[in-house]
C-alpha cells in the first residue's frame, strides 16, 4: 500500500471532518492545540508537556527486548523509508513529532506465507526522559502471526506505529501500555487490512499518568475483516484516552469494535471516541462498535462518544452502542441472594466484564498478565470500598 504522503493526497483520500483530521508529515499542518478543537477538547494539554513541543520530543530510543521466531526480521530503516512504508501520515501533532524526531525508524517484517507457531514479543522499556519512536510492522501475504508490543518503565513517549497487513494474512496485534505511574504516552497507531485478510487488534492501557492513543484503520482491498478489542483500568488522577477511526473504503469489508474500561478513585478520567466511516464505494459493509465503562467509585468520569458516518445505503449492517454506569443491581442481587458477600459479588461482576475481552487474545502469557493486573485492581477496589465503609 502507498502511504498518503502530502496534504493534497490526504484531502482527496479523507473527507473533511472534525472527527478525523487530515494526515500530514508536515509539523506545520499540526499546529499547537488550544484545547478548543474537537479532537483535543477532552485531553488535559498541560499534562502532555514535552509531547507537544519540537524541542521536547527527542530521538532517544526506548530500550528494546525482543523475542523473534525464525524468519522474522527487526531492522533499523531511515525516516524516509519508514514514511514510504507507513499506512498513512500522522494525524496529530504528537505522532508528527515522533516521525520527525525519531532519528531512524524500525521495521519488523514477517515474510509472506510464514506460519508462526510462537508469538513475536517486543518490549519497549522506558528509562526516563523523552522518547520518539516510529515502528513499521509489515506482514506478507497469507502469513499467520501474533505480535505483542508492550511498553513498560518510565518515559515521555511520542510514537508512530504502522501495521501493514498483506492480502489473505491472519494477524493478531496486541498493544499493552503497562507503564509506571509517572509515564506519559501519546501516539498514532495505523492499520491497513489487506484483501481478504483477517486482523484482530487488542489494546490494553494499564498504567501511566496519561495515555492518549489515536487508532486508525483502513482497507487495502475488498473482503477484509477487522476486530478491535480494548481494555483499560483508570485509577485516581489518571487520564486514559482512546480515539478510533475505522475507514471502510473498500466493498464487502467488516469491522467489530469492543472497548471496555473500569474507573476508580478521585479524578480518574477515561475518554473513548469511536468513529466509523462507510464510504460510497463500500457496499456490503458490516460494522458494529461498542464501548462499556464501569464506574467503581465516586469521583471518576468516563466520556464515551460513538459515531457513524454512512455514505451508501447498500450495506449489510451498521450500529453502535455506549454504556457507562455503576454495577448492575440485578446482578449483585442475584449473587448476594445465593450467599455471596457484596465485596465478592462486585469482584465477580468486574471479572466477567473483562474476561470476555481478555480471553479473545489467544496468547496465554499475555492473558495471564492482564488477569494479574485485573486481580490487583480488584484488591484496590475492595480496599477502597472498605475504607468508605469505615
Amino acid at each position: 500500500m502507498t502511504a498518503v504522503s502530502n496534504v493534497a493526497e490526504a484531502v482527496e483520500a479523507n473527507p473533511a471532518s472534525h472527527l478525523h483530521p487530515t494526515p500530514s508529515w508536515e509539523l506545520t499542518d499540526h499546529p499547537l492545540p488550544s484545547g478548543r478543537e474537537e479532537v483535543w477538547r477532552f485531553t488535559p494539554l498541560r499534562r502532555l508537556g514535552a509531547l507537544l513541543t519540537d524541542a521536547g520530543v527527542s530521538g532517544q530510543p526506548l530500550k528494546w527486548e525482543t523475542r523473534l521466531p525464525a524468519g522474522v526480521s527487526l531492522e533499523p530503516i531511515s525516516r524516509e523509508q519508514a514514511r514510504a512504508l507507513s499506512v498513512e501520515a500522522p494525524i496529530d501533532r504528537i505522532s508528527a513529532l515522533a516521525a520527525l524526531n525519531c532519528g531512524v525508524g524500525v521495521q519488523l517484517n514477517v515474510p509472506a506465507d510464514a506460519e508462526l507457531a510462537e508469538p513475536i514479543l517486543l518490549t519497549g522499556i522506558g528509562t526516563g526522559g523523552s522518547v520518539a519512536e516510529h515502528l513499521v510492522i509489515t506482514v506478507g501475504a497469507h502469513a499467520r502471526a501474533t505480535i505483542v508490543l508492550r511498553y513498560t518503565g518510565s518515559a515521555t513517549l511520542a510514537d508512530k506505529t504502522d501495521l501493514v497487513i498483506g492480502d489473505g494474512a491472519e494477524v493478531t496485534f496486541v498493544t499493552i501500555a503497562d507503564w509506571a505511574e509517572d509515564a506519559t504516552h501519546g501516539g498514532h497507531h495505523a492499520v491497513s487490512v489487506g484483501r481478504d485478510a483477517q486482523v484482530r487488534t487488542v489494546t490494553a492501557s494499564l498504567g501511566g499518568d496519561l495515555v492518549r492513543l489515536a487508532e486508525t484503520a483502513r482497507f487495502a482491498g475488498p473482503g477484509g475483516s477487522l476486530e478491535q478489542f480494548g481494555v483499560y483500568f483508570v485509577d485516581a488522577g489518571q487520564h486514559v484516552e482512546h480515539r478510533l477511526f475505522v475507514d471502510h473504503n473498500e466493498p464487502r469489508t467488516t469491522s467489530y469494535v469492543d472497548y471496555r474500561g473500569a474507573l476508580q478513585g478521585k479524578d480518574a478520567h477515561s475518554v473513548w471516541v469511536g468513529d466509523v466511516l462507510i464510504r460510497k464505494v463500500a457496499e456490503g459493509t458490516n460494522t458494529y462498535e461498542t464501548n462499556k465503562n464501569l464506574l467503581l467509585t465516586d469521583g471518576c468520569r468516563a466520556d464515551s462518544i460513538p459515531n457513524l458516518e454512512i455514505e451508501t445505503g447498500e450495506i449489510e449492517g451498521a450500529g453502535h452502542s455506549s454504556t457507562t454506569g455503576r454495577f448492575d443491581d440485578e446482578q449483585l442481587f442475584y449473587l448476594r441472594s445465593r450467599g455471596i458477600s457484596e465485596s465478592e459479588a462486585r469482584q465477580l461482576v468486574v471479572r466477567g466484564f473483562f474476561a470476555q475481552i481478555i480471553r479473545r487474545i489467544g496468547v496465554p502469557e499475555v492473558e495471564s498478565r492482564l488477569l494479574k493486573v485485573l486481580e490487583a485492581e480488584l484488591e484496590v477496589m475492595v480496599a477502597t470500598a472498605q475504607g468508605d465503609l469505615a
